[in-house]
């Protein structure tokens, strides 16, 4: 068992009983402070911010072997590329510092402790590059159902390999960043010719995004067995979709305009460690796969997945209820794809599992799924309906994951639509 996983641990600080953030927990994050504004690493518990810097200058971390810039810094990518072996030393010494027996650090908590609310949390990554994934088999279908052929949904590679494409890292953003709705062409009937103006069918994604914390190196492919090594942590992630758009560029090459105006994370980047006791099995995969996707073990994740859609003005409501373990392609074999061609990792690289579907209408991870190209309007709290996401609505994607007890929680990835 990782030391800083244990059920049993409680804390010194107050943490609601149904906080994403227990002492178990631990994630990282970049967060500054109206008096301080200098980005710097930090840690959560409860409704508290933990100042990393702080706590080193505390000499509180010193057997970490961590240099100091790695948490005096405006993104965890130096922090994440010390290791595994650093990193779990890390939130181990951090666990030691907050359990509740520890009366020297409770005495001294003032020094390193924010209040959450009073703090602004940035993004906590520096993207250099990003791909996404379209490895749930329930979405696949969906959408092959929709626009293909009923009987023959998926295409003939799908089940044969993670299906992806290379996103735009820049216009990633962390929650809270407002959204302007995205103009580009779209063609409204097949017999007339495209126009240009903004998007009128703008959805979301639930997904989740896996980020990088070791580099192979160019020619250098990683395996199922290795990938894990790889993979520092999981963050939420909604990949804001311009359907309309996308329908009319996508032949030949895929997404463009339609997905590279924005997505949006959650602040904070739950470590795979925090995730270890929620290992499940995978879908079975038909036909069987080539040996470099094989793999052995529980390599799905149950983690409960739900997104909300709040009008300007009005109450919120839950139009999805989901789980990362429905995922047909695990995030080991997304990476050993991924890299297989000699394609070369860098800390910091995002990888997003694509749009997450369940098996029932209430699990569809997608606005374009759950209304049915709009054929089934959602019914809002309040009043009102929703095909697609209006001006002025909230899009929350939440995540948490639940066993003896214990919550480990990815917090909210939140971003509203402006017009544009």
């Amino acid at each position: 068992m990782i030391k800083a996983n244990n059920p049993a641990l409680k804390s010194w600080v107050e943490v609601p009983a149904d906080s994403d953030f227990p002492i178990q927990n631990l994630p990282f994050g970049i967060f500054r402070t109206e008096s301080n504004p200098r980005p710097r690493v930090c840690t959560r518990i409860g409704d508290f911010i933990v100042d990393l810097v702080v706590l080193d200058h505390m000499s509180l971390l010193e057997d970490c072997d961590i240099p100091h810039s790695a948490y005096d810094n405006e993104f965890l990518n130096e922090l994440m590329a010390q290791g595994k072996e650093k990193t779990r030393t890390l939130r181990n010494a951090l666990s030691e510092i907050l359990q509740k027996d520890n009366k020297e650090a409770e005495k001294n908590g003032w020094h390193f402790l924010h209040d959450a609310d009073k703090v602004e949390m940035l993004l906590p990554v520096r993207v250099g590059d990003y791909t996404d994934f379209y490895s749930s088999i329930e979405h696949a279908t969906n959408v092959g159902t929709m626009f293909r052929d009923p009987n023959n949904a998926l295409l003939p590679n799908w089940k044969h390999l993670p299906v992806g494409y290379h996103g735009r890292a820049s216009s990633i953003v962390v929650s809270g960043t407002e959204i302007k709705r995205p103009h580009g062409q779209t063609k409204p009937k097949d017999d007339e010719p495209p126009v240009f103006g903004p998007s009128r069918l703008l959805d979301f994604e639930l997904e989740m995004g896996f980020v990088i914390g070791k580099e192979n190196g160019l020619g250098n492919p990683i395996s199922t067995e290795e990938a894990e090594d790889y993979i520092f942590g999981l963050i939420l992630f909604n990949d804001w979709s311009a359907r309309d758009i996308q329908k009319w560029e996508y032949i030949p090459l895929g997404p463009f305009l339609a997905k590279n105006f924005a997505s949006t994370v959650s602040p904070w980047v739950v470590t795979l460690d925090a995730l270890e006791p929620f290992r499940t099995a995978g879908p079975e995969q038909e036909p069987e796969v080539l040996p470099y996707l094989q793999y052995k073990g529980k390599k799905n994740y149950d983690v409960s997945l739900q997104v909300a859609i709040k009008p300007e003005g009005a109450e919120e409501t839950v139009v999805c209820n989901s789980n990362f373990k429905y995922m047909y392609w695990n995030m080991t074999q997304q990476l050993a794809h991924h890299s297989v061609s000699g394609c070369n990792m860098r800390v910091g690289d995002l990888l997003a599992s694509g749009t997450i579907s369940g098996p029932t209408e209430d699990s569809y991870g997608s606005m374009l799924e759950i209304s049915w190209r709009g054929t089934k309007p959602v019914k809002m709290n309040g009043g009102g309906e929703r095909k697609f996401i209006a001006d002025g609505d909230t899009v929350i994607l939440r995540g948490w994951a639940e066993k003896d007890g214990v919550r480990i929680g990815f917090g909210e990835s939140v971003g509203k639509i402006v017009g544009g």
